[in-house]
């Protein structure tokens, strides 16, 4: 019953659900912890520059890890739950994206629950 409802709603959209998994993981990641940020006013997205200064230079290193892996075909992504937007070094956007939205999302969570501990010192 589930499977044909969306299997109708692809063909209405004109789209296959299935191309977004790995994006809609990203996303419910980053809004599992993105209220934080208001709930709590940690204050990490009102300084990026030192958010994106802890997570450059490991997805850097991670991505060319990616693109190694990748290009050995030790690695591969399923290009059915992919959008299938890839950058360059054949990296798909999300991989991408996975490098910016999980560790912001660790950064977040991590003030949070120090703000938390701050309280409950107290």
């Amino acid at each position: 019953m589930h499977e044909r409802l969306w299997e109708t709603i692809e063909m209405s959209l004109g789209l296959e659900l299935t191309h977004w998994s790995y994006f809609a993981m990203l996303l419910f990641t980053i809004t599992g912890s993105w209220w934080l940020e208001f709930a709590f006013k940690i204050r990490v997205l009102r300084r990026p520059k030192l958010a994106f200064s802890a997570i450059l230079p490991v997805s850097v290193f991670f991505l060319l890890w990616d693109a190694f892996a990748i290009n050995q075909n030790h690695w591969t992504f399923d290009k059915n739950q992919i959008l299938g937007i890839f950058g360059p070094i054949n990296i798909p956007l999300e991989e991408y994206l996975f490098f910016i939205f999980i560790p912001m999302a660790a950064i977040l969570t991590l003030e949070g629950v120090k703000v938390v501990l701050r309280r409950f010192s107290k």
